[in-house]
């Protein structure tokens, strides 16, 4: 059996949308969503869906700690992770997601993710960079070759086999972003593999603006700094950076946007430097470090807690 769990604040159409779609999919599951006391619609949406409704409140929610309370609560022997803004591409979506879980070795599986129509050339291009078109498997023992690359996930689109997940400790709490990554290395370490599967297909886009992914790059600088265990096992990706770089810059004239290039120097710029600045934001005082992150109210949280 498999349970799909979608946390969602406020229940607009978007969520509508992807639960009518994972109603055609080839093969049902639980559906669970998590509302962080944000919409008074969620219990009719959840009730008209066939879906079970988990409320938490909204300054308890958290990226890691309420997908695990989730996980616990759901039936399914494998665990799916939307997010609301995803939207399957076809009825097959879920059930190549699971394929892999044939194989007892897999812990986890992610999907691929596509752009949406109105996608802008850099959130297109990031798609296609992170998501090919060649499904395939990693362990920890690819770690020398893909270095942070080998645990990442991305719970947009990510099924765990529930067993292997929780004896790993779940997602853990209090992480600013990355908890699917956090979730990947501890099920390599404990000797599963992570599937990579091309035909499992989901749109999900972001059109950030170059500030947006400074801040947003900030947070991964946070989190790296936070859970340094990850670089110290895995290493950087040394030459990812250009490698990107360099496929952006031929996306971008394949498609004849050479106006464009100005814009891809100053977005890499700001996310090296978002980076960098994030991996010491202890040495920075909170009021600026709120405004270089993307998700302020988490510091806000920590604030409270200390």
């Amino acid at each position: 059996m498999t349970s799909i769990i979608i946390p969602i604040k406020n229940a607009g159409k978007e969520v509508h949308d992807l639960l009518a779609k994972l109603k055609t999919q080839t093969i049902m599951s639980e559906l669970i969503i998590v509302d962080s006391s944000s919409s008074a619609d969620a219990p009719g949406v959840a009730e008209s869906f066939g879906a079970r409704l988990i409320k938490v409140k909204r300054e308890e929610f958290d990226h890691g700690g309420t997908r695990t309370l989730a996980a616990k609560e759901a039936n399914g022997d494998i665990v799916i992770f939307l997010t609301q803004d995803v939207l399957p591409f076809d009825e097959r979506s879920i059930e190549n997601l699971v394929r892999p879980f044939g194989d007892e070795t897999v812990g986890a599986a992610y999907g691929r993710q596509l752009p949406y129509p109105d996608a802008s050339p850099f959130a297109a291009h990031l798609r296609l960079f992170n998501y090919p078109e060649t499904s395939f498997l990693r362990s920890i023992k690819d770690k020398e070759k893909f270095k942070i690359k080998t645990p990442f996930l991305s719970n947009a689109f990510s099924a765990y086999r529930k067993k292997a997940l929780l004896e790993g400790g779940g997602f853990k709490s209090r992480l600013i972003l990355s908890e699917d990554t956090y979730a990947g290395a501890k099920l390599l370490l404990a000797g599963y593999r992570i599937a990579y599967s091309s035909d499992a297909r989901v749109y999900h886009s972001h059109n950030y603006t170059a500030m947006q992914e400074f801040k947003r790059y900030f947070d991964i600088g946070v989190f790296h700094k936070a859970e340094g265990w990850i670089l110290e096992e895995f290493g950087r990706a040394e030459g990812e950076g250009m490698a990107y770089i360099r496929s952006a810059a031929s996306y971008l004239m394949r498609k004849g946007r050479y106006f464009l290039l100005p814009e891809l120097a100053l977005r890499t710029t700001l996310k090296f430097a978002g980076y960098n600045l994030g991996r010491f934001y202890q040495n920075l005082p909170l009021s600026v470090v709120k405004r270089m992150s993307m998700h302020n109210g988490w510091w806000e949280k920590g604030k409270k807690q200390n």
